[in-house]
């Protein structure tokens, strides 16, 4: 099935998003049997179903005139990215520093493979974690599985 690219939807339904005061944090087109594009959204004191729906509601019509299927059907799914979402953009990255991360890497770093503490800063390329006050890991992002919000449990 031939589709629309994933920046080209996004770039169409930001200013949506922004009208219904959310921000759309990736778009996700799944081929196979039953074809889906979801949409992820976020917003400031997080999403919840009806914000989901409200958005959805406010995106139907225009993606018909968008057509990102050529034509074919498909399912349309609006989501929340999840607490546990990783880190994909620089925005991702900025607007957690000074904040708690978890850092799963594919190396272990003075025999860890799992970090956790503050985010101190972030360059596109590296960033550094604070453990404690003594201990601060500087960690080459290709190093990394997966870097998100530190979840408490």
């Amino acid at each position: 099935m031939k589709v629309k690219g994933s920046q080209e939807i996004l770039d169409f339904l930001s200013p949506i998003a922004q009208s219904v005061g959310v921000e759309i944090v990736e778009v996700e087109f799944k081929q196979g049997k039953n074809p889906s594009l979801t949409i992820f959204i976020d917003k400031q004191g997080g999403v919840d179903l009806d914000t989901c729906e409200k958005f959805h509601r406010a995106i139907d019509a225009p993606l018909d005139e968008l057509d990102p299927t050529f034509g074919e059907a498909y399912t349309l799914n609006v989501s929340s990215p999840g607490v546990d979402r990783p880190f994909k953009t620089d925005k991702d990255f900025n607007n957690h520093i000074g904040q708690m991360v978890e850092v799963k890497l594919y190396n272990s770093i003075r025999g860890k493979k799992v970090i956790e503490g503050v985010l101190n800063s972030y360059d596109g390329k590296v960033i550094t974690v604070k453990v404690d006050e003594k201990d601060t890991y500087t960690i080459d992002l290709k190093n990394t599985v997966k870097v998100n919000e530190y979840i408490e449990m």
